[in-house]
């Protein structure tokens, strides 16, 4: 099993892609907007859209494609396009077929106590992303790592044994009263002291269930957090993307435009060379 994340690297990991599958075209599409980022050599560029939503606010929103439709569309995205992928996981019998066309399982939010799943993922291949819940205090976080890292033959809870054992963690902001989020800085710092942490930039800025039987949020501050977690440092940035953010059918509120990306990923890179370079 190869490392998420090889800090003698140097290299950026990016999550990024749509929320959620519309469409072969819309993934392919979007997938096309994200060549620039492929072909840097200062990153390594993990392909994300989910084939089902489990965690909607209303029943009457959309989820997704599903398990099997979703996967066979992901797998042309890596066929067509070389690119690595990453994908949510709800349910711990969907564990093997997805380490079977992913590279990177991520345990959604609302699910990062869940046990029996995140044991279920790490006894396949497949790397560990696990985000914060919105409820958690940072350093709690150690205990969802220690879970998988345990589980594949590990012991402590390190930044280079989460690594070694392919387990990272992201950030994605805490619930601050009811429908809204806010990211404290220090999280990123504290969590990085036992696991190379991903800092969440669309999430943060979401509203749950602010948008009437769905979440909200608010794109415009995406940026900001974005540049500022830069310049904090981490190992990673996850991104939802849309060539139409204002009708994607889940968290279009909170994305940013694919054609807003590449001025953003240059800001990202020129802060974190500025800080490389100290």
């Amino acid at each position: 099993m190869a490392e998420i994340f090889q800090p003698n690297n140097n290299k950026l990991t990016i999550f990024c892609g749509p929320c959620v599958i519309e469409s072969l075209e819309q993934l392919q599409r979007i997938a096309a907007g994200l060549e620039f980022l492929h072909k840097r050599d200062d990153c390594e560029l993990y392909f994300k859209a989910s084939f089902d939503k489990a965690n909607r606010t209303s029943l009457e929103s959309y989820r997704g494609p599903g398990l099997d439709k979703g996967l066979k569309m992901l797998e042309s995205i890596k066929r067509d396009f070389g690119y690595k992928l990453i994908t949510d996981i709800h349910e711990s019998h969907q564990a093997a077929p997805l380490a079977e066309v992913v590279d990177v399982v991520q345990i959604p939010a609302f699910l990062c106590r869940q046990t029996d799943l995140i044991v279920a993922v790490a006894k396949t291949k497949a790397q560990i992303n696990i985000k914060k819940g919105q409820f958690m205090n940072p350093k709690d976080m150690r205990y969802s790592a220690l879970k998988a890292i345990k589980s594949r033959g590990g012991t402590e809870a390190s930044y280079l044994e989460s690594s070694k054992y392919g387990v990272c963690l992201t950030e994605r902001g805490s619930s601050f009263g009811y429908g809204n989020l806010v990211v404290d800085m220090r999280s990123l710092v504290i969590m990085r002291e036992f696991a190379p942490v991903i800092f969440d930039v669309t999430h943060s800025v979401q509203m749950p269930g602010m948008g009437g039987g769905k979440s909200s949020g608010d794109s415009s501050f995406a940026p900001y957090l974005a540049r500022a977690a830069a310049a904090v440092g981490v190992d990673g940035f996850f991104i939802e993307t849309h060539y139409d953010p204002a009708n994607a059918l889940s968290d279009g509120a909170n994305m940013i435009a694919l054609e807003k990306l590449p001025t953003l990923f240059d800001e990202i890179f020129a802060i974190r060379n500025a800080l490389n370079a100290r």
